[in-house]
């Protein structure tokens, strides 16, 4: 008699399990546990009601499917203009991702190999110096030969020596005494004319030997537009915006959309709108990108875009480099681009890729994610992330800096959280 009730329980469970009547969670066909995305709105709510930031859009596409897809708070606060899935931010060194594809795409022609030295396209940084000593002015008292010249994948793991202006380092003054920019800039000045100062200047270090932040993805759009014979922008819309419906990507944003780019804010005893040199990133002009000359391509931070945009173009990445049917690279130059190089923040292992900080050891993160798991992020509070073993990509972008939100990193976590 049990084994006859039993049976029939069996058969039951099984009827009932065919016929979608009995559930063990409230998760499905997006991989995602659906009232535990929720939590990601009650965190990004609870940001914008304390007055952290202003708004945000965050994106989640999983399984080549847009799970997740909305928008929070302001894009102006004065004037109450609601934030919207296709805002436009400034998106910053979030940038840098899309010089690395250019770069991997001429590449992947035969116009070079990434151990070249630039100096062969850019004769400007033959024989490069090192850095010995400079005094507080800016002005370099010694220098000495490097041991070798700058590679272009020195430039793609940041490793050349080069620095930025903004990063208080020996070459700091250095650079500001002789006009080395950052990247953002409503000046008339053009990306050759402050590459060719950059290279005058001597190196933190030998290339090759250490990890630095620094203008290397500025030299690699130059690069681009050297080789290539194209402006940076147009390179970028012909071979990358076009191709991936990206068409709300821009260095310089038309008019017709300028209604669209959010407010930057700084978080100065509260938030209130940027007027541009608060933080060590100076900004000529905080309407940057739709008021000035419109001249310089700043390969490393010059781009804004929508969340929407940018999860096209990590979408191809996650895909090895196709999407809708575009290729715009092959799965073995996406698959060098997310493997470990170089150690970028002094733990002793290789954690950066081609343009990009890699998970290799989830335990030593401390974070839920992925081993493989690639990404980076933008001075403006954007960010972004890459996971190959859980199929997925997401984008968060907020606009202020100074910033003292968190809300970019427990973002990851929100969503970590919520996958079934």
């Amino acid at each position: 008699m049990k084994i006859q009730m039993r049976f029939v329980t069996t058969l039951l469970l099984v009827c009932c399990l065919a016929a979608g009547a009995f559930s063990f969670d409230s998760g499905d066909s997006t991989g995602f546990v659906t009232e535990r995305l929720d939590r990601i709105d009650d965190a990004i709510n609870s940001e914008i009601a304390a007055g952290k930031i202003p708004g945000a859009v965050a994106i989640i596409v999983k399984d080549g499917r847009t799970v997740y897809h909305r928008s929070f708070g302001y894009a102006d606060i004065a004037s109450k203009t609601p934030m919207q899935n296709d805002s436009i931010f400034r998106i910053a060194s979030m940038t840098k991702a899309v010089t690395t594809i250019g770069v991997m795409a001429l590449y992947e022609k035969g116009y070079f190999q990434l151990s070249d030295s630039v100096s062969k396209y850019i004769p400007a940084f033959a024989k490069p110096q090192v850095l010995v000593s400079a005094d507080y002015r800016g002005v370099v008292t010694e220098t000495r030969s490097a041991a070798g010249e700058i590679r272009i994948i020195d430039l793609l793991t940041h490793s050349s020596g080069l620095s930025y202006a903004f990063i208080e380092t020996p070459l700091q003054q250095v650079y500001k005494r002789n006009g080395v920019i950052d990247g953002l800039t409503e000046k008339d000045i053009k990306l050759e004319t402050v590459m060719v100062k950059l290279a005058e200047q001597p190196l933190l270090f030998d290339p090759g030997t250490a990890w630095a932040y620094g203008l290397n993805t500025d030299l690699l759009g130059y690069l681009i537009e050297v080789v290539s014979g194209k402006p940076l922008d147009k390179f970028f819309e012909t071979e990358i915006f076009a191709p991936l419906g990206m068409d709300d990507t821009y260095f310089y944003l038309p008019d017709s959309k300028a209604n669209r780019l959010v407010t930057l804010y700084a978080d100065v005893d509260g938030l209130r709108v940027s007027v541009g040199d608060e933080s060590t990133i100076y900004l000529d002009n905080p309407m940057y990108p739709v008021e000035g000359a419109r001249a310089y391509f700043s390969g490393g931070a010059g781009l804004s875009s929508t969340a929407g945009d940018y999860a096209r173009l990590i979408e191809m990445l996650l895909n090895d480099g196709e999407l809708g049917g575009k290729r715009i690279l092959g799965r073995k130059s996406v698959e060098l681009m997310r493997t470990a190089r170089i150690d970028w923040d002094d733990d002793g292992d290789a954690d950066f890729g081609l343009g990009f900080e890699v998970i290799g050891d989830l335990g030593e993160s401390g974070e839920l994610g992925s081993e493989g798991l690639y990404q980076w992020g933008g001075a403006f509070a954007t960010s972004y992330w890459i996971d190959p073993r859980e199929n997925l990509v997401a984008v968060i972008m907020t606009q202020q800096r100074p910033n003292k939100s968190d809300i970019t990193d427990r973002f990851k976590t929100l969503v970590y959280q919520a996958l079934e």
